[in-house]
């Protein structure tokens, strides 16, 4: 059982909606802008309504996955082991030769759904990074850094471990954009 919900996660996480709102649109999203296959590149090259239902149908893969893992009764650890595949599923999306999007928004809807109180300090560290930055990837790094330290501090390092991971493989398909933004503020 764990190892399908595992494998479900995952091909869940590989439903891109931005491909499909294109596909609606008539637009190839690999092929505009910054190429990704998100709600960021999506509302830049379509529109606000394409942000919104990128983001939206990103965000509710999460949910989903979190709400299905909880409704089955499965171990938490299980259920945040799901959610690290819902957002690798997203990242490398295996019928897309693994070129999928960033998966903040995925991430968003795993974080909520797992702990809206933990995820709470995303926010807080994304708001404070952000006020000092002035740059929304910075902020968000900020934001991942204190929600890693809200998981270490709440002692539940061990529970988020692959979920870890799968933050630090985000931040490794922002890395050209952390840069950038890092030239900008100096």
């Amino acid at each position: 059982m764990i190892g399908l919900y595992w494998l479900f996660s995952y091909i869940i996480g590989n439903f891109m909606t931005a491909f499909f709102v294109g596909k609606i649109y008539g637009v190839n999203l690999q092929e505009e802008r910054s190429k990704n296959l998100g709600a960021r590149n999506a509302g830049s090259v379509l529109g606000k309504a394409a942000f919104l239902g990128t983001f939206l149908g990103d965000a509710m893969k999460g949910v989903l996955v979190v709400g299905l893992g909880r409704l089955w009764h499965l171990e938490e650890w299980v259920i945040v082991s799901g959610a690290a595949w819902v957002i690798a599923g997203h990242l490398f999306p295996v019928w897309l030769k693994f070129k999928g999007g960033k998966g903040v928004a995925t991430f968003i809807g795993v974080g909520l759904a797992l702990s809206p109180c933990l995820f709470l300090w995303m926010i807080v560290g994304t708001a404070a990074a952000l006020v000092l930055t002035r740059s929304l990837t910075l902020g968000m790094v900020g934001g991942f850094i204190v929600y890693v330290g809200a998981i270490i501090q709440a002692g539940e390092l061990e529970l988020y471990a692959f979920l870890i991971i799968a933050i630090m493989c985000m931040l490794m398909r922002h890395m050209s954009n952390i840069r950038e933004s890092w030239k900008r503020g100096k």
